[in-house]
């Protein structure tokens, strides 16, 4: 946790200089205690770096593609030239994910992450995945992650403006 708070108080910093004036003071601290609530909820004090990058990428304003692409990066194990992404890594990646949802009371069961690794798996004889096949399979929006393009969007659609005026 310390780690953590080290590197998003550096990382607030960085984007204050760069936005200022849009960095609440109070940022690094709010991050932490959502990250620590999600995945440290009986406060021993440690959370996994990989849980921690994965929840902070998918609640970025990145692109969906941007998110997908690095959460293969840091749940991919190297195999030669290519990475490839495990049945057990993607279960801990479905499951670190899930927290996020779980922390408003909108949680998956178990069984959701099974169903899902099973779907991305369907039809695979080999025991990983190359990152276009994961991507594929991300672009179908499985019901296990469909909140995260769900929450993509409404945050793509704050920025829109309309020139109508409406009676």
């Amino acid at each position: 946790v310390q780690q953590i708070s080290g590197m998003l108080t550096k990382l607030f910093q960085r984007v204050k200089l760069e936005k200022p004036g849009q960095v609440d003071p109070r940022a690094a601290g709010f991050t932490l205690s959502l990250l620590a609530a999600m995945y440290d909820r009986s406060g021993t004090g440690y959370i996994k770096t990989r849980s921690a990058a994965a929840a902070l990428i998918a609640l970025s304003g990145d692109t969906l593609l941007a998110k997908y692409r690095a959460f293969f990066q840091f749940y991919a194990v190297p195999d030669g030239k290519a990475a490839l992404i495990t049945r057990s890594a993607l279960r801990s990646l479905l499951t670190d994910l899930n927290k996020i949802p779980a922390i408003v009371g909108e949680s998956c069961t178990l069984s959701c992450v099974e169903i899902a690794t099973h779907s991305c798996f369907h039809g695979v004889l080999n025991s990983a995945i190359v990152e276009e096949k994961f991507l594929s399979w991300l672009r179908s929006e499985p019901a296990v992650l469909l909140w995260l393009p769900t929450c993509y969007r409404l945050s793509a659609t704050e920025m829109v403006s309309h020139q109508a005026r409406c009676r």
